[in-house]
């Protein structure tokens, strides 16, 4: 989302605050993915995935971070959030 475009409110579901925090995520870099993704591809309907690269303070390496999110007619519904190390795998054309 640009910030041109009015965001929607985000509701954090139970299982994604879970997913934050068994996955060791920061909440931050899942707002921040939310609010600026590098790139949003559909998932099983109604769900987008947005995703960003980041660096993983954890890890200490490189990782891209994938935020499941339904949009709702008034709000933006996070599902669930996880992070992989395989960033080739999942953005288009293997950008890494």
């Amino acid at each position: 989302m640009t910030t041109e475009q009015q965001r929607k409110p985000i509701r954090w579901t139970a299982h994604a605050l879970r997913s934050l925090a068994d996955r060791e995520i920061a909440r931050e870099e899942a707002d921040r993915t939310i609010d600026a993704p590098e790139f949003i591809s559909p998932g099983q309907p109604p769900r987008q995935i947005f995703m960003r690269r980041y660096r993983d303070a954890v890890l200490q390496r490189d990782m891209l971070l994938r935020v499941v999110v339904e949009e709702a007619e008034d709000e933006l519904v996070v599902i669930t959030a996880y992070k992989t190390s395989q960033i080739g795998k999942y953005l288009e054309g293997g950008i890494t």
